[in-house]
């Protein structure tokens, strides 16, 4: 099957800024949270995706088409959404319609009208009337009813409040539901991308630090509580991302559990007290301060 986009040793060099040596695929019909602070390199990526960047080595393919010489053809099945985007506001949400239906064959009417009910958007307002919520909505409705193979949402809940937060991931939530396409959307909020996302891909300062299934994040990242005396080179097992000691309580961070390690733990002069399951957030966190592949 053909990856809905794949990423191959891309470097990208900016003069405060660079992304080295990313490879990153999105099977197709996935979603993926691509994860990182202000400044990681996220919008860098989704740029080299649409063709809005070249990259100074290595290769882009998106849908099957090489990047950039292919992407015109690419931009046909690609739908982008950003933050910064901006809509006309003297003018109306049908207005924007009617602008995007006479530029993309593959728009879809019905499906236009139904996001309209869904997203609860008055289509004959002046955009001028619309709260950001609002105006986010109707960008992703402008996206969507193009009914794009690939969408690429950069940060689409930045500056939202948590009510028109809830009410964008909700209605997102349940257009991906409905539909079985690809998408890549970033955020430095790992809640949205826990909440929406099949993939995770954690970027750190134009590295790759980690990406894989959601689920396997969650099951191979476990926080220990353990009592008793660590040994001497304990910090440098490899399946520990974390060790920190306060008095005979130690917490270790595990970034690849394993079943036999309680026992090996307890033959090392500590038992496990306790075994949690790790938020996304604390495993982003843990794994750009240890440097750890998860």
């Amino acid at each position: 099957m053909t990856p809905a986009f794949s990423l191959s040793g891309i470097s990208k060099r900016y003069p405060q800024f660079a992304l080295q040596d990313i490879s990153l695929s999105l099977p197709e019909g996935q979603v993926m949270g691509l994860v990182g602070v202000n400044g990681a390199g996220k919008t860098t990526l989704l740029r080299l995706l649409t063709g809005l960047a070249a990259p100074d080595a290595g290769e882009v393919r998106v849908l099957g088409h090489r990047l950039p010489e292919g992407q015109v053809a690419a931009k046909r099945e690609i739908g982008f959404a950003s933050e910064d985007m901006r809509l006309y506001r003297t003018q109306s949400l049908r207005w924007h319609m009617d602008l995007v239906r006479r530029a993309f064959p593959g728009w879809d009417a019905d499906y236009a009208a139904a996001l309209v009910q869904r997203f609860d958007l008055r289509a004959d307002q002046p955009l001028d009337g619309f709260s950001h919520g609002q105006r986010v909505k109707a960008l992703l409705l402008l996206c969507l009813a193009r009914r794009p193979r690939l969408l690429l949402l950069d940060e689409p809940t930045t500056g939202l409040d948590p009510v028109a937060r809830i009410e964008v991931l909700e209605a997102l939530a349940d257009v991906l539901r409905d539909e079985r396409r690809s998408v890549l959307f970033s955020s430095h909020n790992t809640h949205d991308v826990e909440q929406l996302a099949d993939a995770i891909t954690f970027v750190h300062q134009g590295r790759l630090v980690a990406s894989d299934d959601k689920h396997a994040f969650i099951d191979r990242w476990r926080r220990l509580l353990c009592q008793g005396t660590p040994p001497d080179g304990l910090s440098a097992w490899p399946e520990l991302a974390s060790v920190r000691t306060s008095g005979s309580l130690v917490e270790l961070k595990v970034r690849q559990w394993r079943d036999d390690l309680p026992a090996r733990l307890a033959a090392s002069g500590l038992q496990v007290q306790r075994d949690d399951p790790m938020a996304l957030e604390d495993i982003f966190i843990t794994a750009v301060r240890s440097g750890a592949v998860a």
